[in-house]
């Protein structure tokens, strides 16, 4: 009999072995994969964006969706306590622009190892085994079941993820066991993922990345869901980059609505300064074609859409373009309209919206409100943030509270000791 057994071996899995541990508990965590931590070596591009050097305010404010619900275990257990708990395992870390933290080696690698010698130092064993489904006698749980065996216990945690990245092994095992044991499971959507455009000159830019731009999303009833400055990337079917990742985490319901992205070219300057800047140019190099003076404004492979989209000859001479249109090439310049057709695949998302409904889940130890004994952490929740290491967080903070309430669950105690 293990008193804490934790399902899934990602970051939210360890930490919770780890904090049941803490408490004297008997741990066993079991993971499909023959190693742990599989998808942490993926993120951040490989170098792992361990967190968010801010407070816990700041990480409940890029959280979109059910971030009330997530206020109790990110006070808890916040970044700096993050960082101290990795530091501790001998990981030096660097932060870099907007925040994000990293190993300073740049290896992802280095954070999977800190966990695994944690693991062995606190004595959790380690399984690998995939769970098909948690027994229960008379509503209350008696152990998990799996594909090599069954692991008889007193308290379970959930943390197999969403289905982003199915590859590493997340394919939503855990929706299925939540469901079997009565959960509302909402059904799960790719969140920070590429968009697909309808216009073909997406496509035509292919590769071209864009730093300092400025988009909004509208939806059709013209409601501004999203508006932020940051960096593009266009693609063979559309849209990328982190600007664009970080605003399909407000495009919700695809099925029901329209969603279009305006994007401004030049945040910097307002119409009368953007005006002057054209008028200036177009002076300095009245003999020129038109399209050579463009290059002075827009990256290369952008000057044949823009001359499609303001109907602008290229051949013309830059003394011979018109008051209108100049005012054309501003409007365009300051608002690329570009109409979404949809997400890419939930497997090329970085992370899943929906999952366990968390009204359903008790915010302060994770523990299911219909199963005594049985917790929750991290993506196979329905929760999700943006990108610059906010996911990640929120897998450590559920991870901490869940294996805290697991522990105390399995050993009779009636509060959670921090």
């Amino acid at each position: 009999m293990n008193d804490v057994v934790v399902i899934g071996g990602g970051a939210a899995g360890c930490m919770a072995a780890l904090a049941a541990a803490e408490q004297g508990a008997s741990v066993l965590l079991l993971e499909r994969n023959p190693k742990l931590g599989r998808k942490l070596y993926i993120t951040g591009k490989g170098r792992c964006n361990v967190t968010n050097d801010c407070g816990a305010a700041e990480v409940l404010r890029n959280v979109p969706h059910n971030s009330r619900f997530l206020t109790s275990a990110v006070t808890r257990f916040p970044p700096e306590a993050v960082k101290r708990f990795f530091e501790a395992q001998g990981v030096a870390l660097k932060t870099e622009r907007g925040g994000r933290v990293f190993p300073q080696s740049d290896k992802a690698a280095d954070i999977i190892d800190a966990l695994l010698r944690a693991l062995r130092r606190a004595g959790v064993s380690v399984v690998q085994d995939r769970v098909t489904a948690l027994e229960l006698d008379g509503g209350a749980l008696r152990g998990a079941a799996g594909e090599q065996g069954a692991y008889p216990c007193r308290a379970a945690v959930i943390a197999t993820g969403g289905v982003s990245y199915p590859l590493t092994g997340s394919t939503g095992d855990g929706y299925a066991l939540a469901q079997a044991m009565g959960h509302t499971v909402l059904p799960p959507k790719p969140s920070l993922v590429p968009l697909v455009a309808k216009q073909s000159f997406c496509a035509r830019m292919q590769g071209l990345s864009l730093k300092n731009v400025a988009i909004r999303v509208r939806t059709e009833k013209k409601k501004t869901l999203f508006a932020q400055q940051g960096e593009l990337l266009f693609t063979h079917f559309g849209l990328s980059g982190p600007l664009i990742l970080t605003a399909s985490a407000h495009m919700r319901d695809f099925e029901g609505e329209h969603y279009r992205i305006l994007l401004d070219l030049k945040p910097a300057l307002d119409e009368e300064k953007l005006d002057r800047r054209l008028l200036r140019d177009l002076e300095e190099q009245a003999n020129r074609n038109f399209q050579h003076v463009l290059e002075g404004l827009v990256p290369r492979l952008m000057v044949p859409v823009l001359l499609e989209l303001t109907g602008i000859p290229g051949s013309v001479k830059a003394n011979s373009v018109t008051r209108a249109q100049r005012r054309r090439l501003l409007e365009t310049l300051k608002c690329i309209s570009i109409d979404i057709v949809g997400p890419r695949p939930v497997e090329e998302a970085i992370i899943t919206s929906g999952g366990v409904k968390v009204s359903e889940v008790n915010p302060a130890t994770m523990e299911s409100k219909r199963i005594p004994g049985i917790f929750f952490a991290g993506e196979v929740l329905d929760v999700d943030a943006y990108t610059g290491g906010f996911n990640l967080q929120i897998a450590w903070s559920t991870g901490r509270a869940a294996g805290l309430g697991a522990g105390a669950c399995a050993l009779g105690q009636g509060g959670v000791e921090l």
